[in-house]
């Protein structure tokens, strides 16, 4: 339960957060082992202390140690598939790996050094390895860049997450150095990401292979590898306005300023940089001083930005002042932008007037985010136009359109215009998937949502495959020593190229250690072959439903809700502070068990079992109720405070069925939450009751109340 801001600012969709650790019954007891061997590396790292508080800082990325979680009780699953891997053995190695990382935390550079050969007969023994190369490549010793280390390390484990990413490590070190044969011999990185590829094609143009600006655009993403590449090409006269100009206006939708500041740099002359800054800061003081009747392309670009930003102080000045003043001499091009930039923060608050300006606007370039919002405003109408909705999908770029939620709307309007073959087509083809639009496509195929047949069952050979494998052994062990943040993308790049039937025996040795996020997110995967128990696993021996039950409150959307909020992880802790399964905030646990008499409440409590799941399920009840019983408004409630589908449940004009009042969140991430959270309800549900269940009527119909207000916090 996160309480968020609707911000123009975030109009990109942001990512979930990482998640704290979840531990295995082993975890405990390693680290308890470790403590014999602590006493002599502490001594060790005192004594080594000194000569590190004078060496200067280096670029790395300390992660703090997560407390230790009491282990957890075992699930109900066949005997033979719960088979973890043994204990973890109390060596000093271990030891030695547990001292490095907090050397590393706290940059004892020549503690870590020292402690390197010491771990390194540990499975983990890379690890300190790993830290201490990478010091060294972005703070190279006085004889210069380690490479032989660096390449040696990479051969001695060719197939290892940390020789990959030491890989990228120095892939960029070189590029940032200038050293462009080196990148090409170290290209291609296995886990790459956008700043790896601008360097490589960096280094490939600097080497004689010329980059075009369609590549340069279609790798680009803000960061120090982009930008050099982007100094390069437009340098080289590559990339000019026509390429610039786009990207110039995206930024400022989404009010990245420093990126959009960067463009400006790329497109301006010095004097008309000057004039920029003057403007983002108070367009419209600006815009009073200007002739109404700008000349060049480099002042009409000016004051067509300006006109832009105005909307985002007040919508309603914005709007009459570019229709009195501007309307009539600004280009038709420039105009329809301005108009589709007002008419997504209209849509963002919800205002009746965005679908009007998005016809004004007409058809013209958007981001995918705002051309995602002019098929929302439309969807908001009493009667949708869905001529309009099809024109408007249809304009996406081809990956926007195949996106199940275009698929699905689209095939809506082609059902609404008479196309009903093309229309069940469309539907036909997200049908099978496991989410919010692949079940609302199905029914509309006629089709209740049911649990697709198990496989079978994994063998001990796949079980003893996957024990065996060694990026999945030291995800275990870093996931024991409550290392999350390494243990996640060493577990996940150990699914590389798996097929379903090593995901599925993957997914059940992440249960037989109580890594529950990773059943989930390993079984995810698999293409053909669905296991729901891992796929929507119901752990704690049913003690969450007995909460659920107790206060008459569904389990299947309970269930449904902390597979969203937390994937499990008892101590999950999100970016805004919200703890545990449920995801409680601070202030609202103490406020719940204020209501509800728990009298020994304490904040520190707020992770446990018993204390979370029912400060939970109580306060998701409160909200429940204060919404009318639906669950879909108590979900968007949870997660974005419950004054909020108050509010958005008053704008509407007229009834509206609930896929539309979910789509048309205006909080990116409360809209994916909601979504989920009552696809996973059906599913839950379908498992528990062995019955077939339908999305649509557990979403409802939303009918607007008028003026609304809650007391609940």
């Amino acid at each position: 339960m996160k309480h968020l801001r609707n911000d123009m600012a975030t109009a990109s969709h942001s990512g979930r957060y990482q998640k704290t650790a979840g531990k295995s019954p082993q975890s405990s007891d390693a680290r308890h082992g470790l403590r014999r061997w602590l006493p002599l590396l502490a001594l060790f790292t005192a004594a080594c202390a000194p000569v590190d508080a004078q060496q200067r800082s280096a670029a790395v990325n300390p992660q703090p140690q997560p407390a230790v979680q009491a282990p957890q009780p075992a699930i109900a699953v066949p005997p033979a598939v719960l088979a973890g891997l043994p204990p973890t053995a109390d060596t000093p190695a271990l030891a030695a790996v547990v001292a490095a990382r907090e050397a590393m935390n706290r940059k004892q550079w020549s503690v870590l050094g020292a402690l390197v050969p010491q771990a390194k007969p540990d499975p983990l023994g890379m690890y300190p390895e790993y830290w201490l190369l990478r010091y060294q490549l972005w703070t190279p010793p006085a004889g210069g860049r380690p490479n032989a280390d660096l390449q040696k390390f990479i051969s001695a484990n060719p197939d290892a997450y940390l020789a990959d990413r030491l890989r990228a490590d120095w892939l960029l070190a070189a590029a940032r150095s200038g050293d462009f044969e080196t990148v090409r011999k170290l290209a291609p990185v296995k886990n790459t990401n956008a700043q790896v590829e601008c360097a490589i094609l960096d280094a490939k143009h600097m080497t004689g292979q010329r980059a075009t600006a369609a590549q340069a655009i279609a790798a680009f993403a803000p960061g120090g590898a982009c930008w050099a590449l982007y100094d390069q090409l437009v340098a080289d006269r590559i990339l000019g306005w026509d390429e610039l100009e786009p990207q110039l206006r995206d930024a400022i939708e989404a009010n990245k300023t420093t990126d959009a500041r960067k463009f400006v740099q790329y497109m301006f002359e010095p004097r008309d940089q000057k004039t920029y800054d003057v403007l983002i800061k108070d367009p419209m003081r600006w815009l009073t001083r200007q002739d109404r009747l700008p000349v060049g392309r480099n002042e009409k670009e000016l004051v067509t930005i300006a006109l832009a930003r105005l909307a985002r102080s007040d919508i309603n000045v914005a709007d009459s002042y570019l229709r009195r003043e501007w309307a009539k001499s600004m280009a038709k091009s420039n105009l329809a932008w301005i108009r589709g930039q007002y008419a997504l923060v209209a849509a963002l608050n919800l205002d009746s007037r965005a679908d009007d300006w998005y016809h004004e606007a007409g058809h013209i370039r958007m981001t995918d985010y705002n051309a995602g919002w002019k098929v929302r405003a439309a969807l908001r109408q009493p009667k949708i136009d869905w001529k309009w909705v099809i024109e408007s999908i249809d304009q996406m770029p081809a990956a926007q359109q195949a996106d199940p939620s275009w698929v699905y709307w689209k095939a809506r309007g082609l059902a609404a215009t008479g196309r009903r073959e093309q229309a069940n087509a469309a539907y036909a083809s997200i049908a099978d998937r496991f989410d919010f639009y692949g079940q609302l496509s199905a029914e509309e195929l006629g089709r209740r949502i049911t649990v697709p047949p198990r496989p079978a069952p994994i063998s001990d050979r796949e079980i003893a495959e996957a024990r065996a494998n060694p990026g999945l052994r030291r995800a275990v062990q870093l996931f024991r020593l409550g290392w999350r943040q390494e243990a996640v993308p060493e577990w996940n790049f150990a699914l590389r190229g798996m097929t379903d039937r090593q995901l599925i025996a993957a997914a059940e040795l992440a249960r037989a250690e109580n890594i529950y996020d990773r059943v989930v997110n390993t079984s995810d995967r698999t293409e053909k072959e669905f296991d729901f128990s891992q796929r929507f696993i119901a752990p704690f021996e049913g003690r969450v439903t007995a909460k659920a039950n107790a206060i008459a409150l569904d389990p299947a959307w309970v269930y449904g809700l902390i597979r969203q909020e937390s994937r499990f992880i008892m101590d999950a802790r999100s970016h805004v502070g919200a703890s545990g399964l449920m995801q409680l905030m601070p202030a609202t646990a103490k406020w719940v068990a204020g209501k509800i008499g728990m009298s020994n409440f304490t904040p520190d409590s707020v992770n446990d079992f018993d204390t979370n799941t029912e400060l939970g399920t109580n306060y998701l009840n409160m909200v429940l109720r204060d919404l009318n019983g639906s669950q879909m408004l108590a979900s968007a409630g949870y997660n974005a405070g419950p004054r909020r589908p108050h509010n958005w449940r008053s704008t509407f004009t007229h009834p509206v069925e609930g896929a539309i009042f979910a789509e048309t969140i205006p909080f990116n991430e409360t809209r994916t939450y909601v979504k989920n959270v009552m696809s996973n309800s059906v599913y839950y549900a379908a498992m528990f009751t062995g019955q077939p269940q339908s999305l649509k009527e557990r979403l409802g119909n939303i009918v607007p109340l008028g003026a609304e207000t809650t007391n609940l916090p």
